[in-house]
């Protein structure tokens, strides 16, 4: 299409989804041999294993790429000479002769392609987190369900047969009942020592190739103060949410799915702990972050790591008496499940292991179970549905908001705050070590707690005191005409 407005696109994307719908899921023509024409917007690293990924399966053809930066869009057309290349990705929904699109775009973008590509009457495979802020993450569930269309979240290890069949294994009583569940994201960063986003006194010059309104969209147009465009935006809160919403989702995500039936829904109450310590830099999300989600009968605690195991060296740390940096504690009354992304080990809790093991990747089994679905036309198909992903990523989300509301406070007065629980007492234990070990004094370089918030799950909106701050971080201010609408 051309550079519609807002308003002209909405109309006229509503009147073609208002068709579907009624229209029979497979009255739509197909490209040769009903191939399903696959476009993928955004194709930086992420993206261009979209590309891969589609291109290897059976049935799918990627006829079409997008993105903001055109040179990453003409490297694609390089190695795949028959796609057509599109800078604007309004330009590309508007394109009949793609069926579905896979987005891996920067955070901000996503619930809004997500929804216009619904109304375009688009399938859509939607990187994680689906959502920049919880409200937008709702949006995109409605669109999909009003307009008839699958789309898929990027949680690939929804489809590892491992966790599946763990999980099921522990629900049925083997080792007790769950007593909680932690995710683990102790992660170094390829940015820069430490993780640190280097900062300048900017504003920095734009690759010429970028399309920085476009690139923007809903976010706020600010000047570039950091070295590089790419990637490092996770670390800013405009356009990302911190590692809890870049490689965390995924480990938040199975932790949630282990909690089973009590963690349907966002979390009734979330308070963290955290702070970007130990650097001086142009990011502003945390390092190191601790979350307590207090699901019942057992809670959800997620943990975040930047920093090495101690100052001077490489390596990261790892949950005590396991080898685990990156995925999930499944504590029960009589042992615990200790996994990876390829699973993992039963161990008693005496520390010795077991014989049980339950092991597998999901990987490009996720892109298949999307073009299975997208065939089908059966959303329950789906291993990671909209819905699952927007819940997910709320999680994060409301994470990162109790920290955006905290205030700075003493080991001693954090200590204080949360006497009453044990579980977080032991993250936050864990947590100064883990600080003076990389030589960082926690009375000089406070670290922030955030209020205890409450939720109510079903309105999606923070409830009592504190709730009207908190509630500012639910639904962002858009930059027209980049808009979520509020009617889908």
């Amino acid at each position: 299409m051309s550079k519609l407005s807002r308003r002209d696109f909405l109309k006229s994307s509503m009147i073609a989804g208002a068709t579907m719908a009624v229209a029979s899921p497979f009255s739509k023509v197909r490209g040769a041999n009903n191939d399903i024409r696959m476009a993928v917007i955004g194709t930086g690293g992420q993206g261009s294993g979209h590309c891969r990924q589609w291109s290897r399966l059976e049935g799918v053809r990627l006829v079409a790429v997008c993105d903001a930066d055109l040179s990453h869009a003409e490297r694609i057309k390089k190695s795949n000479p028959d796609v057509k290349v599109y800078q604007d990705l309004r330009e590309l929904l508007d394109d009949k002769n793609i069926d579905a699109i896979s987005s891996a775009t920067p955070n901000h973008w996503h619930s809004l392609v997500t929804v216009w590509a619904c109304q375009a009457g688009k399938d859509v495979y939607i990187e994680k987190p689906v959502s920049h802020e919880i409200w937008e993450g709702r949006k995109m569930v409605e669109a999909a369900r009003k307009y008839n269309r699958i789309v898929q979240t990027g949680t690939q290890k929804r489809s590892s047969m491992a966790h599946k069949q763990a999980f099921e294994w522990i629900r049925q009583g083997n080792i007790g009942a769950i007593k909680w569940v932690r995710g683990l994201c102790y992660k170094p960063r390829g940015i820069g020592t430490n993780g640190i986003v280097n900062a300048t006194n900017g504003p920095n010059p734009l690759p010429e190739s970028v399309d920085y309104n476009l690139w923007c969209g809903p976010a706020d147009m600010k000047p570039l103060r950091r070295e590089q465009l790419h990637y490092k935006w996770h670390w800013v809160w405009n356009t990302g949410n911190g590692d809890v919403g870049n490689q965390g989702i995924h480990e938040m995500d199975l932790a949630r799915w282990a909690l089973g039936d009590s963690a349907k829904a966002l979390a009734p109450a979330v308070c963290s702990i955290g702070g970007r310590l130990g650097v001086n830099d142009a990011g502003e999300t945390p390092n190191t972050l601790i979350s307590f989600f207090d699901y019942k009968p057992a809670p959800l605690i997620f943990e975040v790591r930047g920093l090495p195991t101690k100052k001077g060296v490489r390596a990261m740390d790892s949950f005590p008496h396991t080898s685990i940096r990156i995925g999930i504690i499944v504590q029960c009354e009589e042992g615990f499940w200790a996994a990876n992304d390829g699973g993992g080990y039963i161990w008693k809790n005496d520390g010795s292991r077991t014989d049980v093991q339950f092991s597998g990747r999901g990987g490009g089994n996720h892109y298949q179970n999307f073009i299975d679905a997208v065939r089908s036309r059966k959303v329950d198909d789906l291993n990671a549905d909209i819905e699952k992903g927007h819940v997910s990523s709320a999680l994060c989300h409301m994470g990162n908001i109790s920290y955006r509301v905290g205030q700075h406070k003493s080991p001693d007065e954090v200590k204080e705050s949360i006497k009453d629980n044990a579980d977080m007492m032991d993250s936050f234990e864990r947590f100064t070590s883990h600080m003076e070990a990389n030589q960082i004094d926690l009375e000089k370089e406070p670290a922030t707690i955030g209020p205890m918030l409450t939720m109510d799950p079903k309105a999606e909106k923070f409830t009592g005191q504190f709730s009207e701050l908190a509630n500012m971080y639910v639904k962002r201010n858009y930059r027209e005409p980049f808009v979520v609408p509020d009617k889908v």
